[in-house]
């Protein structure tokens, strides 16, 4: 009987999130998916179905190779014509860093690596449709199995300008869609192509059943303000012609909603409008509190995107630039002159702010193409500042090139990742000092930058006094320092539920850290993903952090709640969170004390730890 009931409970759970009813008739229908672009839509839902799909292409081979060759370069151009043509017809209506979107497209379909791997595929023997098939499903492999989430959701842009490549290789021009009404637009996979090729005045909001939150495709439905939700597991047939409701907050579909259901949403959608232009308000302000408290609010960056001049007045600086970004998107070590191009550019873009540059950050999950590493247990080994330190050559070229991108512009600051031990640093800073004395016998006017280490691994709770004397900053990588706190690999699903960002060990860290530094006077940043999560970010504050670094999106959010906030009230919240021995999350709706017009309008449902129900 137990086994018969677990077979069944299977089923029913399978069931029930693909939209079908159990037991309660009553209970309204919830599909629940991943919120990725915020808002909320009401309207009739329209399944497509009519694009080709990557993952429907089967091994086939060919005896004409030259004219698979000749089909791929065609559909490579003609794509690269596409990505031009919707960038200029969105040119006017959204911020540069969103159009950066078609840059990067553009970037790798331009990538001799990505070409030649493509071509070589095909002269094996292989279909032009089967060969784009494999490199592309190999490169968005190797991103997929990150831990870095920003890192992570880049296999999402791979398959995405994979499908496009494979629209023109069928020679398949993309529909443009006309809809007598509005509707909430379902897709098997969200992609940017998609948003462009659609008027938004015909999109109330877009559901995928597969990607990413900060998939390229979701970015721009951020920036387009179009509610999204990606990762949603559902039959689409059942959902088509429906009337739906969209939660893009907490990421909840509900087709066939109640008369109930349906007016508390339509109240939403009106207090949603309010807040959106009280929060937008706060955006090109100083990050402070409302008893004055300043916060430096930084961004965390690797693309093109991140370094738009367009986003440069809303933050005070960048607190992670990822440089790992450009080695990954390579066939070779870049040398020199490509990497002095790349830091140039982004140093230039903030040159009144700083810039933090983490030192080349592969192993682990990050392994480049062209240096495998194969290790039993990846996240122990050869990584970060350890990889570094092992091929010095590789290190000095470039830490050459940052102090030469730094030249005339002087706000350059250079992080060390995964350092785990004084002798690692000091081995680190000889050769920083190696590199700063060469470049300075050819341009004597280069500025020393400010060295600072990045405390993810626990060992360096324990050493900070021994490092304050060495070091100009330090920035804390939460999500790192969480994985090896409590020995959980966030990659695992098995696992996935006991990775708790504010698990109380994880707060008496945090805790520990700042009191450290302040002992020291040691500037700290928090750069990891408890930054950007606005309810974090309120915790930190009050933990007595005054610098966090954070993704984009998230800038304007953080920036409102401090200011609605007083010091007061966060040290309390933090006092009460170190004082609670659970931190396992629960969903409710925001409804917090601080000031309840904040959150409440809001109405995002947010994972919670237990102890701020104490707010309520």
């Amino acid at each position: 009987m137990v086994t018969l009931s677990a077979q069944i409970a299977v089923l029913i759970a399978h069931a029930i999130a693909q939209g079908h009813g159990f037991f309660d008739d009553n209970a309204a229908p919830v599909i629940r998916g991943i919120g990725a672009s915020t808002g909320v839509a009401i309207g009739p839902i329209w399944w497509d179905n009519t694009q080709p799909d990557l993952s429907d292409v089967f091994p086939a081979s060919t005896l004409d190779v030259a004219r698979e060759q000749e089909m791929l370069t065609v559909a490579i151009e003609h794509a690269l014509a596409d990505f031009k043509r919707m960038r200029k017809k969105l040119d006017l209506e959204l911020n540069k860093d969103a159009l950066a979107i078609f840059d990067l497209f553009t970037h790798l379909l331009n990538d001799p690596m990505l070409r030649n791997d493509l071509k070589a595929q095909i002269q094996k023997g292989d279909k032009a449709d089967w060969a784009l098939r494999q490199v592309v499903e190999s490169y968005a492999n190797r991103f997929a199995k990150m831990s870095d989430v920003y890192l992570r959701e880049r296999a999402q842009d791979i398959k995405e300008l994979g499908q496009r490549l494979l629209f023109f290789l069928h020679d398949t021009e993309y529909p443009i869609h006309e809809f007598n009404e509005p509707v909430i637009l379902v897709v098997r996979e969200l992609t940017a192509s998609i948003l462009a090729s659609i008027p938004k005045e015909q999109l109330l909001a877009v559901v995928s059943l597969e990607g990413a939150a900060n998939s390229h495709a979701a970015i721009l439905s951020r920036a387009m303000g179009i509610p999204a939700v990606m990762g949603v597991n559902t039959n689409p047939e059942l959902l088509s012609g429906k009337l739906g409701i969209v939660d893009g907050y907490s990421g909840e579909i509900f087709p066939d909603p109640s008369q109930e259901l349906l007016l508390e949403y339509r109240e939403l959608v009106s207090e949603e409008s309010e807040l959106s232009q009280m929060v937008e308000s706060t955006a090109d302000l100083e990050a402070a509190t409302k008893d004055g408290q300043r916060i430096q609010v930084m961004l965390n960056a690797g693309l093109s995107a991140d370094t738009s001049i367009s986003i440069n007045k809303n933050v005070d600086g960048v607190g992670l630039y990822r440089t790992e970004i450009s080695f990954l998107l390579q066939q070779q070590f870049p040398s020199e002159e490509e990497q002095l191009h790349q830091y140039r550019s982004v140093l230039s873009a903030y040159s009144n702010k700083r810039v933090v540059m983490r030192t080349l950050d592969i192993g682990g999950d990050k392994a480049l193409p062209y240096l495998p590493i194969d290790e039993d247990n990846p996240f122990l080994g050869w990584r970060g500042i350890r990889f570094t330190l092992d091929h010095p050559d590789i290190f000095l070229i470039q830490l050459r090139a940052m102090l030469r991108a730094s030249i005339g512009i002087d706000n350059l600051s250079i992080l060390l990742p995964m350092v785990s031990s004084v002798q690692e640093f000091d081995d680190a800073a000889t050769l920083i000092e190696q590199a700063y004395q060469e470049v300075h016998d050819a341009h004597p006017e280069v500025k020393k930058p400010q060295i600072g280490v990045m405390i993810e691994v626990p060992s360096m709770l324990y050493i900070l006094p021994f490092m304050a004397e060495r070091v100009d900053f330090v920035s804390v990588g939460t999500n790192d320092l969480t994985q090896y706190l409590l020995a959980v690999d966030r990659n695992n699903a098995q696992v996935a539920d006991i990775y708790e960002t504010l698990h109380p060990s994880v707060l008496a860290a945090m805790k520990h850290i700042f009191s450290t530094c302040q002992a020291y006077d040691l500037p700290v940043c928090i750069c990891g993903e408890l930054a950007g999560d606005p309810i974090g970010a309120l915790l930190l504050v009050g933990l007595g952090y005054d610098t966090l670094s954070m993704n984009t999106s998230n800038v304007a959010k953080v920036k409102y709640l401090l200011a609605q906030s007083s010091l007061d009230e966060l040290k309390q919240l933090a006092d009460k969170a170190l004082m609670q021995p659970y931190g396992k999350p629960s969903t409710i709706k925001c409804a917090i004390s601080l000031r309840p017009k904040v959150l409440l309008a809001l109405s995002v449902q947010v994972n919670f730890n237990s102890y701020f129900l104490v707010l309520l």
